[in-house]
């Protein structure tokens, strides 16, 4: 049994869209589309990645169209509540929503009461950019490698604690994952906010966290965190000399990233989407783009509509059981 059928259904929206011209809902022809003010609403409270990635984006958007685009943050929940803004919205592609990892793959096994559902209430429009995260420990700590980190752990000699910006974080879930993947047992102390997660491995009251490398960066640069290894599938550039997780631990496929992504609320007509999709695929492939992200700690990324479709089902199912087995919980 397929428990993710919404992904067929995706596909099959899309081959009728192309056979008939329509998707079930009263379509708006592309060539008519934008005629009228756009919110892209992000979940969260203006300052981080995701407000920066919603305001390249609508400010291109802007440039690329008569119609104006904004930028709404409606922080609350770790996300919900824009997110259940925008799942409610008209779909009509004038309400869009900046969606992290977080909210499209992770909330759903979090919370039991989640007022939406993004496997449901969501079309998926693109994959924006990728963030890598960094595990790192104090510059002065005894622990220099990864290697040397799980032993210590192993050995049980000293208590091995992780900072994060609170329960069900990537942070967290990295940390999990990590701890799964070695058996060894972690120390999970969870704060109200990235920032003094960081600062207290900076003071060295925590041994490690897993960071965004655009927070991680210039404490790494002057000494004051060490990495021990990034959380990606390939080595960043930004970092060339540090290994990945997978190769310092010698853990195939270990990954922990952060993404963000475009999605307007289900049934949105197949043709705005598309129309969407291309316009924000060709925007994160300009280099003026690129560089932007690049400030950010992120990798551009555009892809099809399919294609976010199956990450988001592919780390639903990754993260659940992470979070089944490891009974992770929201207080």
């Amino acid at each position: 049994m397929n428990p993710y059928p919404w992904i067929s259904k995706v596909l099959l929206a899309a081959s009728l869209a192309a056979a008939s011209g329509t998707c079930g809902f009263t379509q708006t022809s592309p060539d008519h589309y934008p005629s009228q003010l756009i919110r892209i609403i992000v979940p969260f409270a203006a300052g981080g990645t995701a407000d920066a990635l919603a305001r390249i984006v609508g400010g291109n958007l802007n440039q690329r169209w008569s119609s104006p685009v904004i930028v709404e943050n409606k922080p609350g929940a770790q996300g919900n509540i824009g997110m259940a803004q925008v799942a409610k919205s008209a779909p009509d592609g004038y309400t869009l929503a900046l969606v992290p990892v977080g909210n499209a793959a992770v909330n759903p096994s979090l919370f039991k009461d989640l007022p939406y559902d993004p496997l449901k209430d969501f079309a998926p429009i693109s994959q924006l950019a990728v963030v890598e995260n960094v595990l790192v420990v104090n510059g002065n700590s005894k622990i220099k490698t990864l290697g040397q980190l799980i032993e210590l752990a192993r050995s049980k000699a000293t208590n091995i604690t992780y900072s994060t910006p609170g329960a069900g974080s990537q942070a967290h879930l990295a940390a999990e994952l990590l701890a799964h993947a070695t058996g060894v047992e972690f120390t999970h102390v969870p704060y109200r906010g990235l920032a003094p997660a960081l600062t207290d491995v900076l003071n060295g009251e925590i041994t490690m966290t897993f960071a965004q490398l655009s927070n991680a960066k210039p404490f790494i640069e002057n000494g004051r965190l060490r990495p021990l290894g990034i959380a990606s599938k390939e080595r960043s550039a930004a970092l060339p000399d540090v290994p990945t997780i997978a190769e310092a631990g010698t853990l195939p496929g270990f990954e922990a990233v952060s993404w963000y992504a475009l999605m307007a609320p289900a049934q949105t007509p197949d043709a705005i989407v598309r129309k969407l999709n291309g316009e924000v695929t060709a925007i994160m492939r300009l280099p003026t783009v690129g560089v932007a992200l690049e400030a950010q700690g992120a990798k551009p990324v555009g892809n099809s509509p399919e294609a976010l479709a199956k990450i988001i089902a592919d780390d639903t199912a990754r993260w659940s059981k992470l979070i089944r087995e490891a009974h992770i919980e929201v207080q």
